[in-house]
């Protein structure tokens, strides 16, 4: 069983894998503020609530949008297992094709999530992660991966929205019955669900003219699910892509001892 964690720029996604088992997934907020012992203690606490037994953890792997955190969170993870966690990058071996013009810019999370893909789906595909912003990591038929799109995020557009309007307030998503809204909050909803939905659909269908051939569509991310049950095209929802990625690429670059 291994300790992964995926830091977002809104989020720290970390779960415990082995194999096909997850044995929990959660979410804390990411923030550049706390120090190596505050996340040790949230670490420790998270692991007592889902009742791990730390002793059975063998290693730690880490994928980071966020490289500043990453000795912080290294330290942390220590901190509580003993060991230091192996951290995505290029020198990895991902088995991953890489063919963009600069391949040190391709996000870790992107990474994780195409070999996560690749390991379930066939190629070619788009892999749709709505997180802080929307992205679209595009892999051709030779499972290479060719490039991305980069979309501000559901959240991003809803704050920007509420804060920048003053007779708009900040609302939740979800429960959508009509495209037409007949109160403020209603409208809100719909067009941050059908909008995104509807700019989901236009995207893939841009993308799949471009590449000349029909993709499969993957989605992961925190309103992933809610947003692609209202999309036109065949969307698979999965959420535990990350987790199930940083697995596959432990298991890749399995180390003698962590």
């Amino acid at each position: 069983m291994i300790l992964a964690l995926d830091v977002g720029n809104s989020n720290i996604v970390l779960g415990c894998i082995d194999g096909d088992t997850i044995y929990f997934e959660g979410r804390i907020a990411t923030d550049l503020n706390k120090t190596e012992i505050e996340y040790a203690v949230m670490f420790k606490n998270i692991l007592d609530i889902y009742d791990v037994n730390q002793s059975l953890l063998e290693c730690a792997i880490i994928s980071s949008v966020d490289p500043p955190l990453n000795n912080v969170l290294g330290r942390a993870v220590h901190a509580v297992t003993g060991f230091y966690p192996l951290e995505v990058n290029l020198h990895l071996n991902t088995g991953l094709c890489i063919n963009v013009d600069h391949p040190d810019e391709v996000g870790s999370d992107l990474i994780v999530t195409a070999v996560a893909a690749l390991e379930e789906y066939t190629a070619p595909m788009i892999i749709i992660d709505m997180g802080t912003a929307t992205t679209f990591s595009i892999i051709d038929q030779n499972s290479c991966f060719i490039g991305a799109v980069l979309i501000p995020g559901v959240k991003i557009s809803q704050e920007a929205l509420s804060g920048r309007t003053a007779q708009l307030p900040d609302i939740s998503l979800g429960d959508i019955q009509s495209v037409i809204g007949k109160n403020t909050i209603d409208c809100m909803k719909i067009g941050m669900v059908h909008g995104t939905a509807s700019m989901l659909d236009g995207m893939i269908e841009r993308i799949e003219e471009e590449m000349g051939t029909k993709m499969t569509v993957i989605a992961t991310g925190g309103l992933a699910g809610i947003i692609t049950e209202h999309c036109k095209h065949e969307i698979h929802y999965k959420e535990d892509l990350l987790i199930r990625g940083l697995w596959i690429l432990y298991q890749k670059n399995k180390p003698q001892s962590c």
